[in-house]
């Protein structure tokens, strides 16, 4: 380290090859002095999503509160992780960028892995020339059995089997492979040929020279170089051969002088090929740190379902306001301040959680409350017109009062000043508000019954419905206006919007799953109902001017409202909305409900029991799965949950062949255990790539 910090506070497992020589940690605080480091690497194959918001706040912040660093030495470097050209665009690698700024974090500079192409290369080179690393032309088919074979051998001489036995190596071209103990003059030159672009894809690779008897797969001669003749979206077309994700992201840890290496616990198993990189290289090797992943009910975070969800037009695009992009998030109405509160609030741990829905939406609501213009709007419009306006106009005037009321902007904050809302002998009330038969427990407006009319000071009668829609639903009344000293005091006050409002389209939008936690059939599961589209709103003519079109950006958060007891709303970039000559379309998008909706339906107790198991069910149901995948596929008939204690006896590669109480397991009933083992192996092979 290079300042003393509680470097307790971030530790991970400990491997043999990490630990620093005293000439490295002198020549690293020699070059650091008194500045802690750390880095946000993410690569720019799709857009950043909340977990990448979590993990920014990680690291410009959190980490460095952890640690005890005073913030005048609190260094982030923000790094393009660009080793996959075929993946990567220019689209990706901008929204980054402007994803990083909108959410208010300086890095101390901005690299890219692809600006060390050279110095990786020159340093595959040097452990060719080490005799660490070897040209390899296996196929991915010969690789899978050789890395299945060492896993095999690795587990016999683990439970004290004889491997040779167990899992007979039928061939040196297999294990340790063909190409393994080979000369260097012969992988230097064939290095270099890959280089100068003399071979097809897929024909070599560079591997490392690492462990087969390692009980970490990871450590299996991981690939260095591939060959891929696509042109990168940033070193353009000077390259042919690409680094593998584990050659580069330590290297260029250690050349960008990071002190903490943050990443989530998927890659933990990453540790020994991240140290043993540095260790052959004679490199700094800086600390690493793994927190749990964040996981948040309704939604995917895996960037591969992202992906699919916006190639196969399940939204509108990477920034749809369902999406848990930051674009999306952002076109839906979260400030940074939202995003970055949450993730103070979620903070990091070791520990995996899924995270409720509500609890983002309860960021937003507080901080909008205090920051939203205050307006009306009716999502779904009821034509109201007063009969009695102009004797109503006429009663105000004669006693010095007027029909144009002032609304302050915000009720807790003087400063964002105030608008007027002028009463007219047509307004409109949105449908929530009225009902054609009417009962105790409601307290709208409904047929011969009066309630509040907000600001004006008195009560709405409704005396008849004039028009209703094919489902029976009004579409327009008769009312009157009642300000008398007699009147009945009413229950509620409803809004309303004037004849001159403006119409809008206003899309409310509800969670992109019907279910908290997504499965392998995730595509199932998506929610129909997820975005609800009101394509005759209106909303009152105060708002004219703030929600022009030319307020409006995709990089920025954009003008936001609280539609009076309907809920937090933002002008969408749809909007081509002029307010100098009234026209162009108007759209907002729903940020999120208010805390306390009016009328909202009652649960019962029962109901309330119902809602209460299913949350313990989903959670049992993933702490289950959860303990599961930890569990290897030759232990899975003796550690996994539903397993445990079922069986006493087992064959070497694990399936049961003795019950419990002693009798044998039959011939039929072992082979569908082989078959249970194997889609646990697949299974276990599917949550590794979901946690990526």
């Amino acid at each position: 380290m290079s300042e003393e910090v509680n470097s307790k506070a971030l530790t991970g497992r400990k491997i043999e090859w990490a630990e620093n020589t005293p000439a490295a940690l002198a020549a690293h605080k020699e070059i650091n002095g008194p500045i802690i480091r750390t880095r946000f690497p993410p690569e720019p194959n799709g857009y950043l999503h909340i977990g990448h918001a979590k993990s920014m706040n990680m690291n410009f912040s959190l980490a460095f509160e952890k640690l005890g660093v005073a913030p005048e030495n609190r260094r982030t470097v923000f790094r393009y992780d660009d080793t996959n050209p075929e993946a990567e665009t220019e689209e990706y690698i901008d929204s980054l960028r402007r994803d990083l700024q909108w959410l208010g974090w300086t890095p101390e500079k901005t690299t890219y892995s692809s600006d060390n192409f050279q110095a990786l290369y020159d340093y595959a080179v040097v452990l060719i020339k080490k005799g660490l690393a070897y040209v390899c032309d296996m196929t991915k088919g010969e690789v899978e059995i050789q890395r299945e074979l060492a896993m095999q051998r690795v587990n016999a001489k683990n439970k004290g089997l004889d491997p040779d036995e167990v899992a007979p190596i039928p061939s040196p071209d297999i294990l340790p492979g063909r190409s393994r103990n080979t000369s260097v003059e012969r992988n230097l030159k064939l290095f270099d040929n890959m280089r100068m672009g003399m071979y097809n894809e897929g024909k070599y690779t560079l591997r490392l020279k690492m462990d087969f008897e390692s009980s970490n797969p990871n450590m299996y001669d991981l690939v260095a170089y591939r060959i891929k003749y696509t042109r990168h979206p940033h070193a353009g077309n000077g390259w042919c051969i690409y680094p593998s994700y584990d050659w580069t992201h330590g290297t260029c840890d250690s050349l960008e002088h990071i002190d903490y290496s943050i990443c989530t616990l998927e890659f933990e198993t990453r540790r020994e090929p991240y140290f043993w990189i540095l260790w052959a290289l004679d490199l700094y090797k800086p600390q690493v740190y793994e927190m749990s992943r964040l996981n948040i009910e309704y939604t995917v975070l895996s960037k591969r379902r992202l992906i699919k969800l916006v190639n196969n037009n399940f939204v509108r695009g990477w920034d749809d306001p369902r999406m848990p992009t930051i674009s999306g998030l952002r076109r839906r109405g979260y400030t940074k301040d939202i995003l970055n509160s949450f993730c103070n609030d979620v903070g990091a741990t070791r520990a995996m959680n899924v995270v409720e829905m509500e609890k983002l939406f309860q960021s937003a609501r507080s901080k909008l409350s205090a920051t939203s213009r205050r307006a009306m709007a009716a999502l779904d419009p009821i034509k109201v017109t007063i009969t009695n306006f102009e004797d109503e106009v006429a009663k105000k005037k004669a006693v010095g009062e007027e029909i144009t009321y002032e609304v302050q902007n915000s009720p807790t904050d003087e400063a964002m000043g105030s608008h007027t809302v002028t009463l007219t002998d047509v307004v409109y009330i949105d449908s929530s508000d009225f009902r054609m038969k009417d009962d105790s427990t409601y307290y709208g407006l409904a047929p011969n019954k009066a309630v509040g009319l907000k600001y004006f000071g008195g009560n709405l009668v409704c005396d008849e419905v004039v028009a209703t829609n094919a489902d029976g639903n009004a579409t327009e009344l008769k009312c009157r206006l009642d300000s008398s000293d007699d009147r009945q005091k009413p229950k509620s006050w409803i809004t309303w919007v004037p004849k001159n409002g403006i119409p809008c389209e206003v899309r409310v939008y509800g969670h992109l799953f019907a279910v908290p936690e997504p499965s392998d059939r995730w595509e199932e599961e998506l929610n129909d109902k997820s975005e609800m589209i009101y394509a005759k709103a209106i909303v009152d003519p105060s708002v004219k001017e703030y929600v022009d079109a030319k307020h409006v950006d995709k990089w920025t958060s954009n003008p936001a409202l609280q539609f009076e007891r309907i809920g937090y709303f933002a002008v969408d970039v749809d909007t081509a909305y002029e307010s100098g000559t009234n026209e162009g379309a108007l759209v907002f998008n729903r940020t999120v409900s208010l805390k306390e909706e009016t009328f909202k339906k009652k649960l019962t107790e029962e109901e309330i029991a119902k809602i209460e198991a299913r949350k313990a069910k989903t959670k049992a149901d993933l702490e289950t799965k959860e303990a599961k995948m930890q569990v290897s596929a030759e232990d899975l008939f003796k550690l996994a949950p539903e397993y445990k204690g079922v069986y006493s006896k087992f064959n070497d590669e694990g399936i049961p062949t003795h019950m419990v109480d002693g009798s044998e397991v039959s011939k039929s009933a072992m082979k569908k255990l082989a078959k249970d083992q194997k889609k646990h192996q697949k299974a276990l092979a599917s949550w590794a790539k979901q946690q990526k």
